[in-house]
């Protein structure tokens, strides 16, 4: 229905990020600036099943002020049902439809990025937003897509799928600057969001650009023409989560060391109070700590970045040495080291406990560590747009 708004014009939106994105991480945000926060992907069919697990991952904490829950699945009629079941029973103030993951599970169940491949595929994107948002009597739906399914430019749909969007019944929609095709291996195309912004403001649909905002910088480099309503926050909010408080107060924070230690002392106390203090909660506290460490210890300092440190992040993932221990082992790639960090919070893990990251360092780091480490460059000069 019309009447359903969302306002996120100029509030500071972290993405749904899968695993990383639990609830205790959420509250790291909430704390460091984040407005809007959002559930990491739920299956729709598994929350129809009544799957704990999947459940589980709808939970909102209060301090979650503006709160969504996203879903993903290709069929309108279960869509229409999931829609339903949210709008009745589940704490959030939006829904959002992923229709950009370019996950290869989801994508063989017809949902995610298949729906932008042709035209049965956004056909079937209309009926769902259709049969979804007409199921839902107060809550707003949102609509995720990536550009297109094809790196082909002469293939990008996204500026079709926006120009109609808000007459399907979408209330907002976020577009991630880049193909399924692309995955990280890229810079996010900021030229073509700003033209689907141009597209979509005429209906009234607010947008929202997502891609590489790792600093105050380039959020507001995006925001500078007004016509988009704000930013979505993934992997910057994941590697410096107080990119937030940058973004909030104007600024560049060179934060400390023992600063960074402190979130993670944060982290593992949401962690307890989540998951619970005994053994079981203890452990899963630390897995989900270290599966973030797995993004945090490429964060190069601002005050290092002077001496080019930046430049070698493709070679390999720590190549600096911190200006103190705290600094450097932060940095680390190793996960005995991150195991070294979490037991200041955690104590020693139970013998027998191994770890390994359910992202492989490789399909991260090789891809886009340099789209980081340009990034990174690019937001300490003022002067640099974004390659297309």
């Amino acid at each position: 229905g019309g009447s359903k708004k969302l306002d996120l014009r100029g509030k500071l939106y972290v993405a749904p990020l899968t695993t990383v994105g639990n609830l205790p991480f959420r509250r790291v945000c909430v704390a460091l600036g984040a407005d809007v926060t959002i559930s990491e992907m739920a299956m729709a069919s598994n929350i129809l099943k009544g799957v704990r697990s999947e459940l589980a991952l709808l939970r909102r904490h209060p301090s979650e002020r503006l709160f969504g829950v996203q879903v993903c699945g290709g069929h309108p009629d279960l869509m229409a049902r999931c829609g339903e079941f949210l709008d009745n029973e589940v704490d959030c103030d939006f829904v959002d439809v992923n229709m950009g993951c370019p996950i290869d599970g989801v994508c063989a169940k017809g949902a995610g990025s298949t729906l932008l491949r042709d035209e049965v595929g956004l056909a079937r994107m209309k009926k769902l937003v259709q049969a979804m948002s007409g199921s839902m009597q107060r809550t707003p739906l949102t609509i995720k897509v990536r550009m297109g399914y094809d790196d082909d430019p002469s293939k990008y749909v996204a500026h079709d799928v926006l120009k109609d969007a808000r007459a399907w019944g979408a209330a907002a929609a976020t577009l991630h600057g880049r193909t399924r095709a692309q995955r990280y291996s890229r810079l996010a195309d900021w030229r073509y969001i700003r033209r689907c912004a141009a597209v979509a403001s005429p209906s009234g649909l607010p947008l929202v650009g997502n891609g590489d905002v790792f600093s105050f910088k380039d959020y507001e480099r995006h925001m500078r023409d007004g016509t988009l309503a704000t930013c979505m926050i993934g992997r910057g909010a994941l590697i410096k989560p107080w990119v937030l408080t940058e973004i909030k107060e104007r600024r560049v924070w060179d934060i400390s060391a023992s600063e960074r230690l402190a979130i993670f002392g944060d982290f593992a106390r949401h962690g307890l109070e989540h998951w619970g203090s005994d053994e079981r909660g203890v452990e899963t506290t630390r897995r989900f700590m270290m599966e973030w460490m797995s993004y945090t210890h490429r964060y190069v300092p601002v005050g290092l970045l002077e001496s080019g440190v930046a430049q070698k992040m493709h070679l390999r993932p720590a190549p600096y040495a911190g200006r103190n221990e705290l600094e450097t082992l932060l940095a680390s790639d190793a996960v005995e080291d991150w195991s070294r960090v979490a037991e200041m919070f955690l104590g020693k893990p139970a013998p027998g406990f191994s770890f390994v990251p359910k992202h492989k360092s490789n399909s991260y780091s090789a891809e886009s560590a340099v789209a980081l480490a340009s990034a990174q460059a690019a937001s300490y000069d003022d002067d640099v747009e974004e390659n297309g």
